[in-house]
């Protein structure tokens, strides 16, 4: 392996090991208040959505299966974060729709994310993090 190649796999072991350490600390704060990243993921697209929308296509927005949206909406649903509601144009259809109480949680969590991703920028200077900003934005487009 020459030294460019190896830089190159050092990188992403940094980063893999900078997206877990980032992973565990959301997931110990979200679960203080009963959350996981999972669920706020869900309770931020219905959130987006700005209505309640169907388990399909909540799935979609999730990029997942239609039985883990069952299984994930049934917890959310037991926690009280989110309510099930018949499709007025679609009887065969249920919507998901937030409560108060999810609407609620999912403010606090979006928090508590902000919170940690201000504590990670605070370790660059603002030049650091404007630049790691473009080179992650450069990395997530398709290759050429």
């Amino acid at each position: 392996m020459n030294d460019k190649a190896r830089s190159a796999a050092l990188n992403l072991f940094s980063i893999l090991h900078l997206a877990h350490v980032a992973e565990s600390d959301i997931e110990s704060k979200l679960s203080s208040i009963g959350l996981s990243l999972t669920k706020l993921f869900a309770l931020k697209a219905l959130a987006d959505a700005g209505e309640p929308i169907a388990l399909g296509r909540l799935a979609e927005r999730l990029s997942c299966v239609k039985s883990n949206i069952t299984q994930l909406v049934d917890r959310l649903e037991a926690d009280g974060l989110v309510a099930r509601r018949p499709d007025p144009r679609d009887r065969r259809t249920k919507l998901a729709a937030l409560t108060t109480a999810g609407r609620r949680a999912c403010q606090e969590a979006v928090r508590m994310q902000q919170e940690i991703e201000r504590d990670l920028a605070h370790r660059l200077s603002r030049e650091e993090a404007q630049h790691l900003g473009a080179l992650l934005a450069k990395m997530g487009q398709p290759a050429r």
